[in-house]
C-alpha cells in the first residue's frame, strides 16, 4: 500500500508540473486533501519557517527592484560582458551566479539573459553555448547563496542533530559556494566548444532566409546601458550589500543572537537563522524604502515579488502534502533504504535529484527530503556536501528560467530537441550538479567536524 500511495505522490506532483507556478502548489493541495481524509494518513508540518524566509527575501529583493538596483546590477553585469565579449560563455554564467547568489533567487536571470545573447550573437559566438549554462548556472547558485531559503532550512535542521550544533552558516556556504562555483566553471569550460559554430548551424541559416527572423537576428539589439537611473539606485545596491554581509556575519557570531536572560538551568539558545534571515531581509527592505523614497505601491510589480510569490505557494503545496506522506511512511522507508544509504551514503544524492526533477525547488527538495536524510542517520558532512543535488530540475525542460532561455536566443541554437530530453540545458546541468557534488562531498569531510 506505501508503494501505491508513493505513486499517488508522484502523481500528483506530476500533474502540478504540467500546470507550473501556482499550479505546483494547488494541485498538491487536492493530494493532501486524498492523503488525510481519503488515505487517512495522519497531517504533516506545513512549512511555515521556509515560506516566511522567502517572503522576506523576495520582499527585500523587490524593494531593491523597485528602487532601481537591479537595473544598476544589471549595468554593471553588462558593462563587464560587452567588454569581455570574447569570453561570454565563462563571463556569461559568472555574472548569472553571482547575481542569483547575492538575492537568494535566480529570477534576475530574465533580465540579463538577452544581454548575454546579443553579446554573443555580435560575437559570431553560438548563443546557446554561454547562454544555457548561465541559465543553468543561475538556479545552482540557489544551493550557495545565504540568502535562499534551502540554505535557511538546512542550517535550521543541522544544527538540531545531535553533536552538530556548532554548524553555522559560514560552515555550509564555505562548501556549497566552492562546490557550485567550481561546478559552474566546469560547465562553462565544457560549453566552450559544444555545438556547431554559428555560421555552420542549420537552424540558424534557416532563419536567415527567412524575413521576419531575418529582421529581428540582424537588427536585435539588447541593453540596459542607456536606461537612465535614479542616483538612489546605487545607494539600493550598497544598502542591500550590507544586509547580505549582516546576515553572514550574525551566523559566524553566535553571541549576538543570543538573546535573553537564562531560565534555571536551561542556557539561552541562539536565534534561529531562519528568524535572523527573515527580521534583516524586513529591516533592510525598509531602511531601503526610506533611504531611497521608493513608492510602496510600485513593489508588487515586479518580476522579484511576482515569482516569488509563485514559488512560495507552490512550496507551502508540494512541502506539506510530501510531509504528510514521508511521516506517514518513514518506518517502513527507512527500513527499505537504510542499509544501502548506510554502505554508500552518496546515494542519497539520487534520492535529492530525483524529487528535485518533479517538483521543480531547491527548497521544496530539502524541506521534503533532508528529514529522511537525518532520520536515516546520515551524517551533517554528507547531507551538507549534497546540498547541489537538490538543483535538478533542468533535467525536464519546463522551468521558467529555461524556457525563456530558449525564447530569447533568436538563431534557434539554444532548443528543446525533438526527444524532449535531448535539450540544451541537459549536459551543462549534470556536469554542474555532478561536480558540485563531488567537490561539495570532499570539501564538507575535510572542514565539517
Amino acid at each position: 500500500m506505501l508503494y501505491l500511495e508513493f505513486l499517488f505522490l508522484l502523481l500528483m506532483l506530476y500533474t502540478g508540473s504540467r500546470f507550473g507556478g501556482i499550479g505546483l502548489g494547488v494541485i498538491s493541495g487536492i493530494g493532501l486533501a486524498i492523503e488525510v481524509f481519503v488515505l487517512r494518513m495522519p497531517l504533516g508540518k506545513a512549512p511555515i519557517d521556509v515560506m516566511l524566509v522567502i517572503l522576506a527575501v523576495v520582499t527585500c529583493a523587490s524593494i531593491l527592484e523597485a528602487a532601481g538596483g537591479l537595473k544598476y546590477m544589471l549595468q554593471i553585469a553588462e558593462r563587464i560582458l560587452r567588454s569581455n565579449p570574447k569570453r561570454v560563455t565563462i563571463l556569461g554564467p559568472i555574472v548569472t551566479y553571482i547575481m542569483t547568489f547575492m538575492l537568494g533567487t535566480g529570477h534576475s536571470v530574465y533580465s540579463v539573459m538577452p544581454i548575454i545573447g546579443d553579446v554573443a550573437l555580435k560575437n559570431k559566438i553560438r548563443p546557446e553555448r554561454p547562454m544555457a549554462v548561465s541559465s543553468v548556472a543561475s538556479q545552482l547558485a540557489i544551493t550557495s547563496s545565504p540568502l535562499s531559503a534551502a540554505i535557511a532550512y538546512y542550517l535550521t535542521q543541522i544544527t538540531k542533530m545531535p553533536g552538530y550544533e556548532h554548524i553555522t552558516l559560514l560552515n555550509i556556504i564555505s562548501v556549497t559556494v566552492p562546490a557550485t562555483f567550481i561546478g559552474t566553471i566546469a560547465m562553462a569550460l565544457y560549453s566552450l566548444r559544444r555545438g556547431k559554430e554559428l555560421e555552420d548551424d542549420p537552424e540558424y541559416q534557416r532563419r536567415l532566409q527567412d524575413p521576419v527572423w531575418r529582421e529581428r537576428i540582424l537588427n536585435t539589439t539588447s541593453t540596459s546601458l542607456d536606461t537612465e537611473l535614479p542616483k538612489s539606485a546605487k545607494l539600493a545596491v550598497w544598502l542591500f550589500v550590507l544586509s547580505l554581509i549582516t546576515v553572514v556575519v550574525i551566523a559566524m557570531l553566535p553571541e549576538i543572537r543570543t538573546v535573553g536572560v537564562p531560565v534555571g538551568d536551561k542556557p539561552v539558545k541562539p536565534i534561529s537563522m531562519s528568524y535572523i534571515i527573515q527580521m534583516m531581509m524586513l529591516c533592510f527592505g525598509g531602511i531601503i524604502l526610506i533611504a531611497t523614497k521608493t513608492n510602496p505601491q510600485t513593489v508588487p510589480n515586479g518580476v522579484v515579488f511576482k515569482s516569488g510569490m509563485v514559488a512560495c505557494i507552490a512550496i507551502f503545496g508540494i512541502a506539506w502534502m510530501s510531509d504528510t506522506y514521508f511521516s506517514y511512511a518513514m518506518p517502513e522507508f527507512k527500513a527499505a533504504v537504510t542499509t544501502m544509504v548506510e554502505e554508500y551514503p552518496w546515494t542519497f544524492a539520487f534520492a535529492l535529484f530525483a524529487v528535485s526533477v518533479v517538483i521543480n525547488s531547491q527548497a521544496a527538495t530539502a524541506v521534503m527530503m533532508l528529514p529522511v536524510g537525518i532520520q536515516l542517520g546520515l551524517p551533517a558532512p554528507v547531507l551538507i556536501g549534497l546540498i547541489p543535488a537538490t538543483y535538478a530540475y533542468f533535467f525536464i525542460p519546463n522551468y521558467p528560467s529555461d524556457i525563456a532561455t530558449v525564447n530569447f536566443d533568436v538563431t534557434g541554437t539554444t532548443k528543446i530537441g525533438k526527444y524532449y530530453f535531448n535539450h540544451s540545458f541537459m549536459v551543462p546541468g549534470l556536469i554542474g550538479v555532478i561536480t558540485a557534488c563531488l567537490v561539495g562531498y570532499t570539501i564538507a569531510h575535510i572542514i565539517i567536524a
